[in-house]
């Protein structure tokens, strides 16, 4: 058992396979990886496993992935031949898999376990940064269909636990998702709702938990999101520390040349 519970993040995590394109897009991308190699540096430890929330998994229920060896998920198109071999060969960690489907049965939101799942673009492009060597555990934890902000927080909340047990909690998403407008089209959504979302995450905690309940009311929202399911895995890393400062471990005002993106910690 640890004594000092583990922040927990929502990740802006970049777009496709790009860590394993940085001779091609490094230079888009050079914040973004310096930001995510810097979070060992940030927590101090290295923790026994990390639960990944990712936007690019939805299911009927929330869903675990509880392989002990993951396989590869390219779940991505048109980019070069070889991202479509790359590895990550974290294990997973079925035992906290199971545990975790027991915390979130007991509290009402009833999951899955899925023996087959593997990383997926959202888990690895992020965590590749992070722990290059692979040698953290990794659990993947999926969204639920509906996609309702309250039962995402709720999860996260049943999940709080865990910070004290040493398991990682990360949100994988993006902060500004808009594929139809993935350039200078969205630069002014992207910093509309991008200085909305800084501006809530320093509110006093209920308040807030009560404006991000309503994102969809934020400045661009609904440009910046159009659907939210890379925005969705933010709750759960909200829930699971909702009681914690709030600070921007990455933020640019012009990713891609034209975006405003930031990733989050909590505590």
């Amino acid at each position: 058992m640890s004594t000092q519970p583990l922040p927990t993040y929502f990740l802006s995590h970049g777009g496709g396979p790009w860590p394993f394109m940085m001779d091609q897009v490094g230079h888009l991308y050079a914040k973004l990886d310096a930001s995510l190699r810097d979070i060992p540096r940030q927590i101090g430890v290295t923790p026994k496993a990390v639960l990944v929330v990712t936007a690019h998994w939805e299911g009927p229920d929330f869903t675990l992935s509880s392989s002990a060896r993951p396989p590869m998920l390219y779940d991505y198109g048109g980019f070069p031949a070889h991202t479509y071999e790359v590895k990550y060969s974290a294990p997973g960690e079925p035992e906290l898999a199971a545990r975790i489907k027991q915390m979130l049965d007991a509290g009402g939101h009833p999951a899955r376990l899925d023996g087959q799942r593997g990383f997926d673009h959202g888990t690895f492009s992020a965590m590749y940064p992070v722990y290059p060597n692979a040698d953290v555990p990794i659990v993947q934890l999926s969204l639920k269909h509906g996609l309702d902000p309250k039962t995402h927080l709720e999860v996260g909340r049943l999940l709080a636990p865990l910070r004290k047990e040493g398991v990682l909690i990360v949100g994988s998403g993006l902060s500004y998702h808009n594929l139809r407008a993935f350039n200078a089209q969205g630069a002014a959504a992207s910093h509309q709702f991008d200085d909305w979302l800084r501006a809530a995450m320093a509110l006093p905690p209920a308040q807030r938990t009560a404006a991000l309940m309503e994102w969809d009311k934020a400045p661009a929202a609904r440009m910046a999101h159009p659907r939210e399911e890379h925005l969705l895995p933010l709750m759960v890393a909200l829930g699971a520390a909702e009681d914690e400062v709030a600070a921007v471990p990455y933020h640019e005002d012009a990713f891609m040349g034209a975006m405003a993106v930031s990733s989050f910690r909590f505590g």
